[in-house]
């Protein structure tokens, strides 16, 4: 445990957030595609009106996650979120598996937010759908706004912070927009039955499409009901993952003890309000089953003839998903960064510029990697990974605090889970339902990458760690704790 937390001795990030910058950072990462896209597609396609149960049952499990995050993130203040918990506590390997985890949620996440940046700037300004948009060839739109944020990340964080900031602000106001106008427009037949109930999809898909729980109980697929609604909780979590990205900057923040846990429950609550309040001015505006999918919320104003709503909404969204993708960039690198100063990734990745004090290589290595995903790969189809990546990770998040209480009982906690183990065994209980409301081809999906993972560990990672002993003996129980 000790080892872990000297890792920053091989190079150190300099100190520049507060509390404020956090919970900049946390709103800029969790509001994007959640309120502006899939808030309408989960009410159509699995929820109806109770999709707005579907975030309050996210923002629960999400909330439950947070304390625990908000507990080791003050403890271990340092950069790789659960990946360094994971260490500190389970092991090695199960650090490796988380720290691979996390780097496809985020790292498949900005890359599904690109391309969604691509197609609302392209109707906003009437741009080409040759060059922007999903159906491009090659989406130069997409390639273009990353390689631009992946400048700002690496000049510095403070920078990537000040510009988070700013488009935070215009999304947030776009928010409030939303709330103030769309309320005078609910109708209250729009919002009954408020959990429609359940019926079989219109077109069935193939057994690899259905909630993996349902097929396990041999259940006909449907939806809407309360399965529906849980479904769709599932889905829209993906909309609540930013948080954990906080964790990632303990390094960097001024006072980690207080303005970490400041920070992620913070973020999460303004968000939380949010998510649930538009959700239902949008299924009140709209009978669900019209909703349109692209747009919804933009299309909902379009329907009651307050055109300027929608075209400050398309705006909100292309300043929104901007503020995402800036967060999910210096996310990937403080990760790898971490990962690389273990040697489970090649060192060049675990050290900071000498100017700017920023994981520049990895943050590039990164972008690389998620522009070519964006540029070529039509990926909507892969978004329900990035739930399940973000709910595995928390489950080891959630594992981690008993274990790393019984062993470290006198580490400092400046913010402590209530009510331990118990609530973060609920956590973890929690975000695996959730995981099982996935359907079976991402569960697949997801192994397969794990796989991939666990044999570049073995290959690589397990030879090359710094905790590694010279005869090769390399067992993750023998590891400094």
């Amino acid at each position: 445990m000790d080892e872990v937390l000297k890792r920053q001795d091989s190079g150190e990030l300099k100190r520049r957030l507060h509390g404020r910058d956090l919970i900049g950072f946390g709103v800029g990462i969790i509001i994007g595609t959640g309120i502006f896209t899939l808030a309408g597609v989960e009410a159509k396609t699995h929820a109806g009106p109770s999709v707005t149960l579907s975030f309050v049952l996210g923002a629960v499990v999400a909330g439950m996650a947070a304390l625990c995050y908000a507990e080791l993130a003050s403890s271990v203040p340092t950069a790789g979120s659960a990946y360094t918990y994971a260490f500190a506590t389970l092991g090695e390997t199960f650090a490796w598996i988380i720290g691979w985890d996390l780097l496809l949620e985020f790292a498949l996440g900005a890359a599904v937010v690109s391309r969604g940046w691509s197609g609302y700037l392209a109707n906003l300004m009437g741009l080409s759908p040759e060059w922007f948009g999903e159906d491009a060839k090659v989406n130069i739109g997409a390639v273009v706004i990353i390689a631009v944020l992946t400048v700002i990340a690496v000049i510095g964080i403070k920078e990537s912070a000040r510009v988070t900031n700013l488009l935070v602000l215009v999304k947030v106001a776009v928010c409030v927009l939303i709330l103030a106008v769309g309320v005078f427009y609910i109708r209250g037949e729009n919002l009954t039955p408020f959990i429609p109930p359940a019926q079989p999809p219109t077109e069935t898909a193939g057994a690899l499409h259905q909630p993996i729980v349902q097929a396990a109980l041999g259940l006909e697929q449907s939806v809407y009901g309360i399965a529906g609604m849980v479904t769709a909780a599932a889905v829209v979590f993906f909309a609540y993952t930013g948080f954990e990205a906080l964790a990632n900057l303990g390094e960097e923040t001024v006072n980690p003890k207080r303005d970490l846990r400041v920070g992620i429950l913070g973020a999460l609550g303004v968000c939380a309000l949010l998510y649930i309040g538009v959700s239902l001015v949008l299924t009140g505006m709209v009978p669900f089953a019209e909703i349109d999918a692209g747009a919804p919320l933009a299309d909902a104003f379009d329907r009651v003839g307050q055109h300027w709503v929608g075209a400050l909404i398309s705006l909100g969204a292309v300043t929104g998903l901007t503020s995402v993708m800036m967060v999910e960039l210096v996310t990937i690198g403080r990760i790898g960064f971490a990962m690389g100063r273990d040697g489970l990734l090649p060192k060049k990745f675990g050290t900071a510029h000498p100017r700017w004090g920023t994981p520049h290589r990895m943050t590039i290595a990164g972008a690389v990697l998620i522009a070519t995903l964006a540029a070529f790969i039509p990926i909507s189809e892969l978004a329900d990974m990035v739930s399940i990546g973000a709910l595995s990770a928390m489950i080891i998040v959630a594992v981690a605090v008993p274990v790393l209480r019984k062993r470290r009982p006198d580490l400092e906690r400046p913010f402590t889970v209530p009510f331990s183990p118990y609530l973060p065994i609920a956590a973890a209980l929690a975000c695996f339902y959730l995981m099982l409301n996935l359907d079976v081809m991402t569960w697949l999906r997801f192994a397969a990458w794990l796989l991939l993972g666990l044999l570049i560990y073995v290959f690589y990672g397990r030879k090359h760690s710094r905790f590694a002993e010279p005869a090769g003996d390399v067992s993750s129980t023998d590891r400094p704790m």
